[in-house]
């Protein structure tokens, strides 16, 4: 099986995938005629004045776009910066950021879709993402497609957004600090219970608390270290920008890497990392409190700056600055070695505590994502069961081996974007068309 999983995830991941991603993000931009990247100023604007209801919903503009991002920041900002530098060297991050660029975009466009086309469902509560605005956009005949992307949501989230994330908090609380995997994995359970049970709005609340926070800490002993290194920063862009280029030649433990795999690790990565495309981020959105698609659209595209642009770019300047993307290091080991090196004695703990805190929220907001696919194929019976099946999967994850389970969690991550994909060209007219009458464009 692993063997066979392995094939498929170098097709789904392969170069279709990603120039489908890339493609779609591209179209959309042009469509948009560049807003995404006009009107960041202004989505930030909206973005501080969405902390009050302005509509009906279930939470916040503002908590909309925190429960996003509590899902999107977590081990990709700090073990796949570095996996797309360890494998297609510092030129990697070029393409990451051009795939961010792109991706806002899709971003934007997902959770304007996520927004008109949202239902309440029998409990009264606002649902959406790209299984109902398939259903109610595209229309009956498509229905079918929705119907797969919630069964690849459904188990997709199991892997990305909860066993994996608590197998790297247990691996590094073992590693750094002597506890047992299965002590770490007890704790996640019964802090991730307390909020999930709580429904959207509990999950809300934390992750406009933590989300904030845990950014600022981070993204502050990043800057601490790039400061200390101010008059490096430029010959470290340069070798960004050269290597997307030219490729980058072998030194210290680095193996070297052709300008194809710094395309492909940073495109695959930067898309693991702000989750543009995937359809995962418009779930949450759906659930914002506002009447205005284009208004959410714009707080949307913030995700992918807020996760690629500003904290991805952190880590990789972080790893370039201080060398240490020549150790031969890669993942989460290769962020810790460079935060050490960078800030003797501690940095390393802000890498640790950020993964262990990253992780949580990821696996709070999955769960969100992975109960409304749930709840699109088996109806609102569905979602108490899956509450606690989610919580005691942390165990398993938290403890287990986690080869297959990452691999399953690829494909169908993978398989996740091509119903969204089509989704959002298909209906890239309407996106144009509210982004056209919208007042205040």
């Amino acid at each position: 099986m692993t063997d066979i999983l392995n094939e498929v995830s170098g097709i789904v991941w392969g170069p279709f995938m990603l120039a489908a991603l890339f493609g779609v993000g591209a179209y959309l931009t042009i469509g948009l005629r560049l807003m995404p990247w006009r009107r960041v100023g202004t989505a930030f604007a909206m973005l501080w004045k969405g902390r009050k209801a302005e509509g009906d919903g279930d939470i916040t503009p503002f908590q909309a776009l925190m429960t996003a991002l509590s899902a999107t920041i977590g081990t990709g900002n700090i073990a796949g910066v570095a996996t797309a530098i360890a494998l297609g060297g510092p030129g990697a991050v070029f393409w990451m950021w051009i795939t961010a660029l792109v991706g806002m975009a899709t971003k934007y466009g997902e959770a304007v879709l996520a927004v008109k086309y949202r239902e309440v469902d029998d409990r009264g509560r606002y649902v959406g993402g790209p299984m109902y605005y398939i259903k109610n956009g595209m229309g009956a005949g498509w229905a079918w497609l929705g119907f797969a992307f919630a069964i690849f949501g459904m188990v997709a989230a199991f892997g990305i957004g909860n066993m994996v994330q608590s197998n790297s908090v247990a691996d590094a609380v073992e590693s750094n600090f002597g506890f047992p995997e299965w002590s770490t994995g007890l704790a996640i359970m019964i802090l991730v219970a307390l909020v999930v049970f709580g429904g959207i709005k509990r999950i809300a609340h934390v992750a406009e608390a933590l989300v904030p926070l845990m950014a600022i800490v981070y993204a502050g002993g990043a800057l601490v270290i790039i400061l200390a290194n101010a008059s490096e920063v430029p010959a470290a862009l340069s070798t960004i920008v050269s290597s997307a280029f030219s490729g980058t030649a072998a030194t210290g433990g680095f193996a070297g890497a052709a300008i194809w795999a710094a395309v492909r690790f940073g495109v695959a990565r930067g898309v693991f990392s702000n989750e543009a495309g995937l359809g995962s981020a418009p779930i949450a959105h759906a659930a914002s409190a506002t009447n205005d698609p284009v208004r959410q659209g714009m707080i949307g595209m913030l995700g992918t700056f807020i996760d690629t642009i500003i904290l991805c770019t952190m880590t990789a300047l972080v790893i370039v600055l201080t060398g240490t993307w020549t150790s031969g290091e890669t993942g989460a080991t290769l962020s810790t070695t460079a935060f050490g090196t960078g800030l003797p004695g501690f940095g390393n703990f802000v890498v640790t505590f950020g993964l262990i805190i990253f992780a949580f929220t990821t696996i709070l907001g999955w769960s969100y994502y992975g109960e409304r696919c749930a709840e699109f194929v088996f109806g609102t019976k569905v979602i108490t069961p899956y509450r606690v099946l989610w919580v005691l999967a942390i165990m398993a994850g938290a403890s287990g081996s986690l080869e297959f389970i990452w691999l399953l969690a690829d494909v169908l991550n993978g398989m996740m974007a091509i119903p969204n994909l089509i989704a959002l060209a298909v209906l890239s007219p309407v996106i144009f068309k509210l982004t056209r009458e919208y007042k205040g464009h």
